[in-house]
């Protein structure tokens, strides 16, 4: 038993950090400051996109993102069952109708096949968001030559800064309108919360602006205090102090993607013997690792969660379907409209991997593991 529970995900803080942070604190600028732009230009840049606006989490992203889209009653948007519920909430703030496409069973991302199909059968959807699950980018490329160009494309990458897509960074904007970022405390890096939105486009860039601090901008006005509220937007606003966390984290996510990377072939490998099916990654992908999510009989599910639980091992599982949650299921939806999904969903555990995960932390994860499974199927 370790002296203290395992988590499946943790921050990585350091010294540099916390003078980061320490540093705002002792400054002028504890909100509205210049580190805001800069970490917006630091995540650009590192992404090869134009443009970035940060703001309080991944949620605000998301939903700006579908404003500034043009998202509004009467139109639909697409999106991946197997995800946070955020993901599709973001229709419902505008409005909107939420609606799925199917998982691919191996990489657990939107289905192209799926898709394709549902296309067939549907009308296409203002908005399309696939989900990079446990940090994997979905097949773009295919994704972007399947939608027709009216459909806007947000890439929720919540889970998969410093991840590549045909050798391109993740947030590029390559195959997509728009891509957002979560800093939460169990993602890649973090700004304790926040999120961001990066586009290569200028219109969809000046309203996500205006979007994320109440509908404001600033006038040509002789008057130096005039501002005007052009439209309805939000205090969705990061303060100085996580953007400054946010950039401090910046200068090691590729050690932290190559850590990720490492602890994930390590798992290969020690569970290659067990009666579980690891994660897969396409060719075309480099995944940040996010999440490790291993799949075992959904019968003995629930008393191997149980038993690395009760041995120091805080598994979590990753994701409950959106559509068979009880808001979902109010708005039509129904049990086995997304199989793979829901297949997918009854046997998954997420292992714990993070920055800080040590190799004895992970011999005893799959020691552990090794024995629920035994004592599961006695």
């Amino acid at each position: 038993m370790p002296h203290k529970k395992i988590p499946y995900g943790h921050q990585y803080i350091d010294d540099d950090d916390i003078q980061a942070v320490t540093a705002v604190l002792q400054s002028d600028w504890l909100t509205q400051g210049p580190l805001i732009e800069q970490f917006e230009e630091a995540v650009a840049a590192y992404c090869h996109a134009k443009y970035a606006v940060c703001v309080n989490s991944a949620t605000s992203a998301l939903h700006i993102a579908c404003k500034a889209a043009g998202l509004s009653p009467g139109h639909t948007l697409w999106t991946s069952p197997n995800t946070f519920v955020a993901s599709a909430n973001c229709a419902c703030y505008c409005g909107a109708d939420p609606d799925f496409v199917d998982i691919d069973p191996e990489t657990y991302n939107l289905s192209p096949f799926a898709l394709e199909r549902k296309l067939t059968q549907s009308k296409p959807p203002k908005v399309l968001i696939p989900v990079h699950f446990a940090g994997q980018s979905c097949d773009m490329q295919i994704i972007r030559h399947l939608m027709p160009e009216r459909t806007v494309i947000i890439e929720d990458a919540s889970h998969a800064i410093g991840g590549k897509y045909q050798g391109n960074p993740i947030g590029c904007c390559q195959y997509s309108d728009m891509t957002v970022f979560s800093f939460h405390p169990v993602k890649i890096i973090t700004s304790a919360e926040g999120g961001m939105v990066l586009t290569n486009n200028k219109e969809y860039y000046e309203k996500l602006k205006q979007y994320r601090s109440h509908g404001i901008i600033k006038t040509s006005s002789p008057d130096p205090w005039m501002y005007e509220q052009i439209e309805l937007g939000w205090n969705y606003r990061m303060p100085d102090i996580l953007a400054a966390l946010g950039l401090s984290q910046l200068q090691k996510i590729d050690m932290f993607v190559k850590e990720r990377n490492r602890l994930a072939r390590r798992y290969h490998v020690l569970l290659s013997s067990l009666p579980v099916i690891c994660p897969s990654v396409s060719k075309d992908t480099y995944s940040s690792w996010h999440l490790y999510v291993i799949w075992v009989d959904p019968s003995i599910r629930r008393s191997l969660y149980d038993y690395l639980h009760e041995h120091g091992i805080g598994v979590n599982v990753h994701y409950i379907p959106v559509h068979t949650q009880p808001y979902y299921q109010q708005r039509g939806f129904q049990i086995g409209q997304y199989p793979n999904a829901e297949t997918y969903y009854a046997g998954a555990i997420t292992l714990p991997l993070y920055c800080g995960l040590s190799d004895a932390e992970q011999n005893y994860i799959v020691s552990t593991l090794k024995t629920g499974l035994e004592l599961a199927q006695i």
